[in-house]
């Protein structure tokens, strides 16, 4: 199907809306229209719920949007093999419900499952607070199908375990933002689901953060995710506690996490927290609240930038991201991965004018001292100011090559890749 003649506004990147929509309701359709686009010149973004497009630099042209919503069908579901197979429209919470009915599950942990695609998860490489535990969403991707700009349909790996023979290309899409091509059925190794979930949520004193941290990372029994958050109260449990709060996930036997409960308790403890809170009837969507913090915005007032790195280097990040917030007079709150490394900050705000005046200042500093960060979330406005990735690798030339072999019209998503590709 084909919307046209009108803005439209909700597939607006960096501030430039395509002339079209398209809506194919089968692969074949899709197929046709990429091919048309690439014959006449146009140049396409891939959406799916629109959830994590702002992973990406603005593209360098843009006429026409693909939304892939309507190809959400399940494929082919094998529960005893542990593989399935899905359309990459299909939304996050409807592959997580698919597979929770058999008692299985795929770590994929993106902000706003309701409306995040299969298709964009993938496409942007999203790196979820769990991956310290279970791996990577890529790690999990068996096979892939997409379509290329010429409307071919290329397939690589299938619906086995181990594929051990030629090229993996499967994992070549993931985290590609959509660049060399569409993707449109994905296929994974599932696992089985964790008997027991609990949360455990401490506040964290003045001077108590680090020694907390040591501890964490000393336990036996380690949590399945840890993050430190600063603000975030109406994303997360309406708390703002000034010193900020640990919260951690633990899945495992109802033993196991009973143990690592007690474990926790006593490690925290040990480090002046005076209580630890549990959560057990509500741990799905604390947990999906927290995730949704990644990347929530407060609109035009707010962006959101990643920095990767080692545990060990976490607090000096956090604390660089604070410096460069103050010296701009923005509002800072932040989400420490005590298991990955990751630190993820939001910068804010009162107003919008004060917002674009004060976020260009922020940006020169943050880059300075933060190189090797990637932004989540940012207005359309402050988009030509922030560097959507972090610093370009050595491998660029390689990459621009990969990109030129399959796209070699430029048609996809063309400048929204690290380095312009």
């Amino acid at each position: 199907m084909v919307v046209g003649g009108e803005p439209h506004a909700g597939y607006a990147l960096g501030g430039h809306a395509p002339a079209d929509v398209y809506r194919p309701a089968t692969i074949d359709e899709l197929r046709s229209l990429v091919r048309a686009c690439d014959e006449a010149g146009r140049a396409i973004v891939v959406f799916g719920g629109n959830t994590l497009q702002s992973l990406g630099n603005a593209p360098a042209r843009y006429d026409a949007a693909i939304d892939t919503r309507a190809l959400a069908a399940v494929v082919e579901y094998e529960p005893r093999d542990l593989t399935i197979s899905v359309e990459a429209g299909m939304s996050v919470a409807t592959f997580d419900r698919t597979l929770a009915d058999s008692g299985q599950f795929v770590p994929l942990d993106v902000p706003r499952a309701a409306n995040a695609t299969i298709g964009g998860a993938l496409a942007t490489g999203w790196l979820g607070p769990r991956r310290a535990t279970y791996g990577r969403a890529r790690d999990y991707v068996i096979g892939t199908t997409i379509v290329l700009a010429d409307g071919t349909l290329a397939k690589s790996g299938g619906m086995v375990v181990k594929n051990v023979t030629g090229y993996d290309l499967s994992k070549l899409y993931v985290g590609s933002l959509g660049t060399l091509g569409t993707l449109v059925r994905a296929n994974f190794k599932t696992r089985p689901l964790p008997v027991a979930r609990r949360i455990a949520i401490a506040a964290l004193p003045e001077r108590t953060r680090a020694r907390a941290v040591a501890n964490v990372a000393s336990l036996d029994a380690e949590p399945a995710a840890a993050v430190i958050v600063n603000g975030f109260p109406d994303e997360i449990d309406g708390r703002d506690a000034a010193e900020g709060r640990m919260i951690l996930l633990f899945e495992g036997s109802a033993r196991a996490v009973d143990r690592a409960t007690r474990e926790v308790r006593s490690a925290l403890g040990s480090a002046g927290v005076p209580e630890t809170r549990l959560v057990d009837r509500e741990v799905a969507s604390t947990f999906a609240h927290v995730v949704d913090a990644y990347t929530a915005s407060l609109g035009a007032r707010s962006a959101t930038f990643c920095s990767y790195g080692t545990t060990d280097d976490a607090a000096r990040r956090r604390a660089a991201f604070a410096r460069a917030a103050a010296s701009s007079d923005l509002r800072i709150e932040t989400i420490e991965d005590v298991r990955s490394g990751d630190v993820v900050c939001r910068v804010s705000t009162q107003t919008t004018a004060e917002f674009a005046e004060r976020i260009v200042t922020f940006e020169a500093s943050k880059r300075e001292a933060l190189p090797r960060t990637r932004v989540f979330a940012a207005p359309g406005a402050a988009r030509a100011a922030l560097e959507g990735w972090a610093d370009v690798p050595s491998s660029l030339d390689t990459m621009r090559a990969l990109k030129n072999r399959f796209d070699p019209n430029g048609t996809f998503s063309p400048g929204r890749f690290v380095g312009g590709i």
